[in-house]
């Protein structure tokens, strides 16, 4: 896919930026993204792609260089989430909210021409709150496109879409004249539109660019990553055999001794220039999600569940039992109800579900609601404790460690994580606690795709009793579901 050679929209010049001197994010990046160039921003969960899209939108200020935009370009973004304090506004009111100081007279036939764009269909007078997370993701786009803007920023536009959405976002990018820079872990829908990449290294804080397919690109900077960490290892036993051979001259004596410091010298010089491995590429260690030990037989019951026909709730009866090992996939178009049923099974309120008494249910939840943005993430840890005496200080830091939660941010409270960051410690705390029922809802929202496999074959190998809500057929491949309840149908 060939990239259009049209003016310069956006531009970063030696942009330095950071959150203190202590956690520099950006040194001296330098890129320019053309007219009618759709962009990929990768980099590490955590590593600032979103406060990227901050610095473009004029949300935080850089410390050095410029950020600069064509004179009279606008910039829309669709955010990952909608803002709590946009949740009891209308879909009229929440629109209005694009267009600051402005009267849209035309705004309830503006909102049905880009609802058609997304494919949504729902009362200009329905309150936010009451949408799906899948109709969330819409909104968001729609509020974004219906702004046309010259730059349209996307950060994980996917999250929540159901594969429908997917395609129909998919062909609107593909067909969309203007510029486009977009965050997202699914690696096929990034490749159906992507001219490029723009990747934050976080080990020098820079931004490098490159053109062409999206699978070629991510081969082509893992291929130089892998490049660079040979050197570093030639480096290393380079520096160790010149050390031996400076103890053996050392202790000759004489003319040996001015031999031994010069290549003292040596080794200083080679030290200074030594190939560091780039740490941002880690990936989460393999684990596993131990099963409460006390469980037997029959953990879930279903007899009838609720489910969304023309915004009105109907009940509809299966019969579905669920025993350890047994792993059901919930499936439905956006709005059918699937996350609300996850919250009702959860919280032991939906009706038609019998759950074994005594059943610990580790949920993981799409907005990561069941964390306390207040906590530190150590103490979010060691809430999630059950009723373990093996648990240590070293197992606790040793485990994070492992989802490459190191000791700076443990002392770092919940709300200023990164999504990609929740996620990794929420599946860190449904280690610690021991479930017996899983209830799983977009479990690959905002994680890296190089950690999805580890943590497939973690749920893949979990015992206890599952259920699970995801838009990914290559991840849902992977963990091997035993049985399907298709809400839609």
């Amino acid at each position: 896919m060939a990239q259009t050679h049209g003016d310069v929209v956006l531009r970063f010049d030696n942009v330095s930026f950071g959150f203190s001197h202590k956690k520099p994010l950006l040194r001296e990046a330098f890129f320019g993204l053309r007219q009618g160039a759709k962009f990929t921003l990768m980099g590490q969960n955590g590593a600032g792609k979103t406060t990227i899209f901050k610095l473009i939108t004029g949300k935080v200020k850089q410390d050095e260089g410029s950020v600069s935009c064509r004179e009279g370009a606008t910039i829309a973004l669709a955010k990952q989430v909608i803002p709590r304090e946009q949740m009891d506004l209308t879909v009229r009111e929440f629109f209005q909210e694009a267009f600051p100081g402005q009267t849209i007279y035309n705004i309830d036939r503006r909102i049905e021409n880009i609802f058609e764009v997304v494919n949504l269909h729902a009362p200009l007078e329905k309150k936010i709150r009451v949408f799906s997370g899948g109709q969330q993701a819409r909104l968001l786009l729609a509020f974004a496109l219906i702004q046309n803007p010259d730059l349209l920023l996307l950060d994980e536009p996917t999250n929540n879409l159901d594969r429908a959405g997917i395609e129909h976002l998919t062909k609107f990018l593909i067909d969309y004249q203007k510029t486009c820079l977009a965050i997202s872990h699914d690696a096929q829908f990034l490749n159906a539109f992507t001219h490029g990449v723009l990747y934050l290294d976080s080990f020098n804080q820079k931004i490098e660019q490159y053109t062409g397919n999206y699978f070629k690109v991510v081969a082509e900077i893992t291929q130089r990553i892998e490049r660079e960490r040979r050197a570093a290892v030639r480096k290393a036993k380079e520096v160790e055999h010149r050390k031996e051979q400076v103890g053996f001259f050392a202790q000759k004596g004489g003319h040996m001794r001015d031999v031994a410091k010069k290549m003292r010298e040596k080794i200083k010089l080679i030290e200074e220039e030594e190939i560091e491995e780039r740490q941002e590429d880690k990936i989460i260690r393999p684990f596993v999600i131990p099963c409460q030990e006390d469980i037997a037989g029959d953990i879930v019951n279903l007899t009838k569940v609720s489910v969304m026909r023309g915004h009105k709730p109907i009940t509809k009866k299966v019969a579905i039992n669920l025993k350890r090992r047994d792993k059901l996939e919930l499936k439905g178009p956006n709005g059918i109800g699937k996350t609300t049923l996850l919250e009702m099974l959860a919280s032991g309120k939906a009706k038609g579900a019998e759950i074994a008494e005594g059943t610990r249910i580790g949920f993981y939840r799409q907005d990561f609601s069941t964390l306390n943005f207040e906590e530190t993430v150590y103490q979010s840890l060691i809430g999630a404790i059950a009723e373990r005496s093996d648990v240590t200080e070293h197992s606790i830091r040793s485990m994070a460690a492992g989802f490459l939660i190191g000791p700076e941010m443990m002392q770092t409270r919940v709300e200023h994580l990164s999504e990609g960051q929740k996620g990794l410690l929420s599946f860190a705390r449904l280690i610690l606690q021991r479930p017996g029922l899983l209830i799983l809802d977009e479990p690959t929202n905002h994680i890296n795709f190089r950690h999805l496999p580890i943590i497939a074959k973690a749920l893949q190998m979990y015992g206890g009793a599952m259920i699970l809500v995801s838009h990914m057929p290559e991840f849902i491949k992977e963990i091997k579901i035993t049985q399907e309840l298709d809400l839609g149908s």
